[in-house]
Order: structure tokens, then sequence, then C-alpha cells
């Protein structure tokens, strides 16, 4: 209940934020894609096994919010799906990019833990800039229960990318979670993306975390993704 109601206190602080922005054209667009191994913040959410993904997104002047999908296996009798749900704003100040949001992040078929424990919610604050062909970012999440009844979690994360070729980007970042009652770990990817149109776009990615003890899961791979944008 407690982060259900900062949820709504969150998204609805974006919603005021974005009504200040200038009136323009409400834009749909939308993604579909399939990787071959679902990897979040280092960690494989699908046991190493490929994932069909997919989402919605609406934007309004500076302000946005969408819906995504994907399905997910953690291993135990267990959620099968998730599906995020996310709004904030976009706002630019000189040469940086904001974008500060909450998402929701939901699955389905809570089992094996007390019913709802998987699902969270966090806050975002990022900011991104561009240093001559380059991008380089700097993101942090918080949480205020994280799933498992764990506690309160932070994720910071500093990104990059920069085209290397005609349609070819090289991307990664650098992170740490930390949980106030579980395992902290640090992770990061390093990562090719190929434009094959201008929808369609391959990513060969190699991700890694500094705790392979706590499983197979947390070991290093390579994730091949497919991604469609329209």
């Amino acid at each position: 209940m407690k982060v259900m109601k900062i949820a709504l206190v969150a998204a609805a602080a974006t919603v005021a934020l974005s009504g200040a922005a200038m009136a323009e054209e409400l834009k749909l667009s939308y993604n579909v894609g399939v990787t071959s191994d679902y990897v979040f913040r280092g960690i494989s959410n699908t046991q190493e096994d490929p994932a069909v993904q997919g989402g919605v997104d609406a934007t309004y002047g500076i302000g946005y919010a969408g819906v995504w999908a994907s399905n997910v296996d953690f291993g135990v009798d267990d959620p099968s799906a998730e599906i995020d749900l996310y709004a904030g704003v976009r706002p630019t100040i000189n040469d940086v990019s904001f974008d500060l949001g909450v998402i929701y992040y939901g699955y389905t078929k809570d089992k094996g833990l007390t019913p709802g424990s998987w699902s969270y919610v966090e806050l975002k604050a990022a900011a991104s800039r561009a240093i001559g062909p380059a991008t380089v970012g700097v993101a942090f999440y918080y949480s205020p229960e994280f799933p498992g009844k764990t506690g309160s979690a932070t994720y910071g994360e500093l990104n990059a990318s920069a085209p290397i070729y005609e349609k070819l980007t090289l991307s990664g970042a650098i992170g740490r979670q930390e949980v106030q009652s579980s395992a902290d770990y640090a992770t990061w990817n390093l990562g090719l993306s190929y434009a094959l149109t201008d929808k369609l776009a391959v990513d060969v990615r190699y991700h890694d975390t500094d705790k392979h003890k706590l499983g197979s899961t947390y070991d290093s791979r390579v994730a091949v993704s497919l991604k469609a944008a329209f």
C-alpha cells in the first residue's frame, strides 16, 4: 500500500510538470522485439532463455507515459510475465537532457512469495549530454521496497554511446545495485547496435556482474536482440 501511494504521488507530479510544457501534438510510438536472453542490470530474468517483448509510448511536450511487457522466468514458482507502467518528463536545460519519472514493475502469477512481493516501484532521475559525436549520461533509481520484501534499494549508472561507423553504434554502461536486506553487486555491459533499416535494429551485448557466486543468472553472458520501433 505504501508503495502504491508513492507511485500515485510521483505519477501525479509528472503529469503536473508535463502540463506546464508547451502544447504539442500527442504522439504514439510502438516497439516489439525478441532477445536471446532478457538481461536486466546484469542478471538474466529468463533463466538464460529467449524473451519476446514489446511496448507502447505516448509523448506530449516534455511529458511521456508508456507500458512495456516481457516474459520472465526467475527459476521458482514465480511470475511468468512482467508488465511495466511508467511516466515522467524529459526537460532540456542548456545542453543537458533530463529524465525524471516513476516506473511500476508489475509481475503476473505472484506465487512462491507473499502475493504482490515481486512487483515494485522505482523513482528515476537521469541526465545526458552530447560531447562531440558521443553521448554520456548518468542515472539514479530509488525503490522504497524492493522485490522479496528486502527493503529500500538504489541503482546508479554511468553510460555512454557513440557512432563508430554508418548505422553502427557502440554503447556501454557500468552500474551498482544496492539493496537494504540483500546482496549488493556491480554490473557492466558493452555492445554494438546496427540499424538494419530506419525501424529495425540488431544489438549484440556483453553483460557481467561481480557476483557470479550468487548463481548462474549473475554470470557473464552475451545477448543478441532484434527490435523494431515505429
